[in-house]
């Protein structure tokens, strides 16, 4: 399932449950499940509203007497505790994560320190699980969003009057493709950016697909330029000959390097695949003076480049890093678990632009098996592509 967030009139946490559950989300799963959060005195009501014309849900959090001021390694408990799915768990934690980056740069305080006002009440805690949870339920596996409006002028919050977008927005959208309006509001909210950039893989136009569904998520306030609205489009990716070139864009990081020991690159490898690099590669180059060096290029989703250019600064030598924006254009591939010689293992089932399937074993899967039975990795491959 792939999911397209038309943010035409920005992004908040309650504008994004309230598209899910127009999407069909039950609400009284959703209860349910919030429910086994060790959080009490909520409720989640939901309405629905007509904004310019179109049919949309409102989602309200009504909280008794919820003052409390939560840091972020009190949330982070709180979720880690709680009985929600893996996947859950795991999409809420780098939601609130990327705020409290971003809040811990304008503060000058460790992460776990930082202490949510707005983001951190039940309010803001049922938006961000029941984002996830909603993610979760329907099925969705890729996100793709348009580009991220911005509105303009001030907005009261614990701190005082800030300037609109407000700087913890500004922080995590940073990146991310956005364009300014006229309008006097706040049109993302942290935590509306915190999900944009947590979910999506890339930021464009709608990707070929056939949509299924279509919900709208309304914002509290009702703007009389624009609807105030967030569209999300779920569906399937185009079939037929269209879906055998996927396409999507991601980002290139690199840097050259002519003075590190040269076995840190192993190591290097190493840490960039960890923390979510697609692909790393290690170019042979002359530098200035005719230095032999090595570019080091790194290929990453939008929301894993920080963390992957903080990487490369902390374990190497280099001084800066560029990086750009790339498109990709890919044969459609399915990780599939088949019977072998070697019994039941994982290949890849990739589907070639004529229409044919090609199956290939995985490397680490073959390599295992070629240490366990101590023969070489060539046979394995010959006899897994034979027996299959």
């Amino acid at each position: 399932m792939i999911a397209y967030f038309d943010c035409f009139s920005g992004i908040s946490g309650d504008m994004t449950l309230g598209a899910f559950l127009d999407l069909g989300v039950p609400v009284k799963w959703l209860k349910e499940n919030l429910e086994s959060i060790p959080l009490a005195g909520f409720d989640v009501s939901v309405e629905t509203v007509i904004r310019n014309g179109i049919t949309a849900k409102s989602v309200h959090v009504i909280v008794e007497n919820d003052k409390k001021s939560r840091d972020y390694a009190q949330i982070r408990s709180l979720i880690k505790n709680s009985p929600l799915p893996g996947n859950v768990k795991k999409i809420s934690l780098e939601i609130f994560g990327r705020i409290a980056e971003a809040e811990a740069v304008i503060h000058g305080c460790p992460r776990d320190n930082v202490h949510f006002h707005e983001v951190g009440g039940i309010d803001a805690i049922v938006d961000i699980v029941g984002t996830a949870l909603c993610v979760n339920y329907l099925g969705i596996k890729k996100v793709v969003s348009s580009s991220i409006p911005l509105g303009k002028g001030f907005v009261a919050c614990a701190h005082g009057t800030l300037p609109v977008p407000a700087p913890g927005t500004i922080g995590i959208l940073k990146g991310v493709p956005v364009y300014g309006t006229k309008i006097s509001h706040e049109l993302v909210t942290p935590t509306g950016a915190a999900i944009i950039v947590t979910l999506a893989e890339s930021y464009g136009e709608i990707p070929d697909m056939i949509i299924e569904k279509t919900g709208y998520g309304a914002g509290k306030r009702d703007i009389k330029s624009i609807p105030n609205l967030l569209r999300v489009m779920t569906g399937t990716e185009s079939s037929g000959q269209r879906s055998a070139h996927q396409k999507d864009t991601v980002v290139v990081l690199e840097t050259c390097i002519d003075n590190m020991n040269p076995e840190v690159f192993g190591f290097l490898m190493d840490r960039l695949f960890e923390e979510g690099a697609l692909d790393v590669y290690w170019i042979p180059i002359f530098m200035k003076k005719n230095r032999p060096g090595t570019m080091v290029q790194v290929l990453c989703r939008r929301n894993r480049k920080d963390v992957l250019i903080n990487c490369i600064l902390s374990e190497t030598s280099s001084l800066g890093v560029r990086y750009y924006n790339v498109k990709r254009c890919m044969l459609a591939r399915e990780h599939v678990v088949m019977k072998t010689a070697y019994g039941e293992i994982q290949v890849k089932r990739i589907i070639e632009a004529g229409g044919g399937v090609r199956i290939v074993p995985e490397y680490e899967v073959c390599k295992k098996i070629a240490l366990e039975k101590n023969i070489p990795i060539r046979i394995v491959y010959d006899t897994i592509i034979k027996s299959l």
